[in-house]
This record gives structure tokens, sequence and C-alpha cells, in this order.
């Protein structure tokens, strides 16, 4: 983003993709199948004044560097939509909301064209808000509906959120489960004892102590979830390798790595990924590595250019794809289909410029590349399973 984002050019506005709608040629059978051990973190927290009043989440602001020295030789200020993202790609469907069923719809056709099985979203409890006070958890029913119309299955991806502790975990699983666990949508994972469990991603799970997740993971825990009805497959996010034996202690069930920057955490790092799977085997954990087709979040943290990753036309998405498949896990996940202000989307994007701003995009190839290249790898993965098991 350039510093100067008051000069104003009149640019004609960027050619939109629109949401197609689903007529008989798009019969079921014309889809890939799903592969339901590919999952995708999906986030339903954008919006635009036709659907939520105003714009969200694509007015982002500049987020200053912890230094204030550093800080002091980059922009501030916040993003001013709809020409002006916070992202460094534009997306194909423009600043959308999160809360239009046509591009609810579009959007279970491209995971669905991508051969993705299930979507890990994004989700904080209901009536607590995300970091924008938007509210996520109204959002569910439209989103399982729309899912299931695709076949395809939903996980909840949790969040952060304030004052997360065993007690409280334990109430918010129990909602879901009670409010959620009967959706044909509603996603459930094959135990090594043939029981089908919900699975949750419980994002940034570092922040609680081992002993704190002990009383809801562990059977003899304070807040034990374990051989109740809420009872689940919980997965933690793997940063540092310390935390290997951390999750272990805490009683989780797996673990998953979500950064999409190769090299950037011990977890994130592909070349660490089949010892961190050997851990697995032996402590009995699901292993899940996150793949992602690049990174770069500098439209939104402008000091932060060092963990960009170069998409390098796809070849970065297929490369993080191979390492992924090469260390035998059981599911693979991907960062993101539409995580926009980090650019590790999967989602179409197009071409923009806008004053000084131009857009990143997916030339020389289409819109749907990254779409195209996932359900190559979602195929040969499954492909490669078959194998091991035989």
């Amino acid at each position: 983003m350039e510093k100067d984002t008051k000069v104003v050019v009149s640019a004609k506005p960027a050619q939109m993709i629109q949401a197609e709608k689903p007529d008989s040629l798009n019969k079921m059978q014309d889809f890939p199948e799903p592969n339901y051990n590919v999952h995708a973190f999906y986030y339903v927290w954008y919006g635009n004044p036709q659907f939520d009043g105003k714009f969200v989440h694509w007015d982002h602001q500049l987020l200053p560097h912890w230094d204030p020295k550093v800080a002091s030789g980059y922009p501030t200020g916040q993003h001013q939509p709809p020409n002006d993202i916070g992202a460094n790609f534009y997306p194909a469907l423009g600043p959308y909301s999160s809360r239009d069923p046509s591009v609810l719809e579009e959007h279970m056709r491209q995971l669905r064209t991508a051969a993705v099985g299930v979507l890990a979203v994004s989700w904080y409890p209901r009536s607590m808000n995300d970091d924008n006070g938007e509210e996520i958890d109204n959002l569910l029913p439209l989103i399982l509906d729309a899912a299931d119309k695709y076949q395809l299955k939903v996980v909840f991806h949790i969040e952060p959120y304030k004052g997360r502790d065993d007690a409280n975990m334990r109430e918010n699983i129990k909602y879901i489960v009670e409010r959620y666990g009967n959706h044909p949508a509603f996603y459930r994972y094959k135990t090594s004892t043939g029981k089908f469990l919900p699975l949750y991603y419980v994002y940034d799970s570092y922040l609680q102590t081992p002993d704190v997740w002990a009383e809801l993971l562990k059977p003899n825990g304070i807040s034990t979830i374990r051989d109740t009805p809420y009872d689940g497959i919980f997965v933690a996010l793997l940063v540092e390798e310390k935390h290997k034996n951390d999750i272990q202690t805490a009683g989780f069930d797996g673990l998953y790595t979500y950064f999409a920057t190769n090299g950037f955490t011990y977890g994130s790092s592909h070349h660490n990924w089949r010892s961190i799977k050997t851990f697995c085997d032996f402590n009995g954990l699901i292993f899940i590595p996150s793949i992602g087709p690049g990174y770069i979040d500098t439209s939104i943290r402008p000091w932060n250019s060092q963990n960009t990753r170069n998409r390098i036309n796809g070849k970065y998405y297929e490369n993080a794809f191979n390492a992924a498949v090469e260390a035998r896990p059981q599911i693979i996940s991907i960062t993101s289909f539409n995580e926009w202000h980090e650019g590790t989307q999967i989602e179409k994007a197009i071409p923009k410029t806008w004053g000084k701003t131009v857009y990143l995009d997916y030339l020389p190839h289409k819109p749907t590349v990254y779409l195209e290249l996932t359900q190559k790898w979602a195929k040969k993965f499954s492909e490669e399973q078959k194998k091991w098991l035989e």
C-alpha cells in the first residue's frame, strides 16, 4: 500500500465475476468427489453496506509495529473500500459480505470444484464478538445449509476468545453439539475405534497452559469432556517445537500447523513435518499439516515483508502440498480459502489497479488456478492414502 493513499485517480471499477447461479448444468456429478481429508480454513467476518450496513474487515486498519521506532517509518490509518481494501489481492466477488447468500453459494461451488470436503469455520462463542466487534455464531446456520447443498462438511476453528479456559470451553462445546450437532453438514471424524466424533481446531491453544487443557481433555479432569455426549477430537496449534510435549500432556488428540509461511515457525516448516508425524504416530496423535499458496500481509502489516512468500505461479503451493503428502498425514488443511488480509486465499482473485495501488493477481493463470491445483492434489492425496492402507 502506498503511503499517499489520498490521491484518488478515477479508475474504471474492476470487472467483478458475478456469483454464478446454480443451474441444471451444475449437477453434483459435474463436480469432483469431495475429499473429506482435505480441510480449508474459512472466514465469515467480511461485511459490506448492502448486507451489513457498513464495510467489515475490508476496511482493516494498518497495524503498527510493536517497536515504536520501527513503527514511525510506516504508514498508519485504515483502508477505504470498495477500491482500497485490506488485502494485497482483490477478490473476484469484490468486497463481499459473508451474509450474502449468493456469495455463500459461490464459495461452496468453489470449494467443491477444488475437491475440498470440509471447511473449518473461524468461530467465536455466541454473543461474543470477533476482534472487529461482529458476532460470528449467528452466521453458522447459513453456512451449514450452504455447505450441505454441495455435500460439504463444517468443523469449528475455535478462536482464542477472551477468557478462554477449560470450564467455558466445555460450555461452548456443549452449545455447538446441541445447536449444530444434528445438522447433516456437521463433520464427524471416524476414530480408530470406529466412533464418529466432532473435530475442533483450537487456534493459539498454547495461550492456555497444558494443565488448564488437561482439566477438559483428560478423563480425570474437573471439566472433562471425555466419555460424555460432548466428547470430540481436539486439535491443538503447534508453533514451537516444545509445544509437542505440551500438546500431549494437555490431552489433545492431534495437532495442526496453520501458518502458510514455510520457515516462519517450527510447525510451519515443511522440512520438520516427517519428524512431527513420527512423534504423532508414537504418541497416538493425529497430524494435520497446513499448507498455503503463499503469504503476504503488507497491506495490513506494512513492516512485515520478511514473511512474504511468493506464490511463484502456483509452485509454492504445489511444493507445500507435496511436502504434506510425503509426511503421510491423516488430514491436510489449507490456509486458507479466504484469509485475504494475509494473502493465503485460494478463492478467485482478479487483476485490479486503483490510483497508485496495483493489486497482485494470479496471472498468467486464470482466477481459478488455485482451485484447480487443489483439486489435482486432493485427488493425488486420496490415491496415495489408499496405497498406504494397502
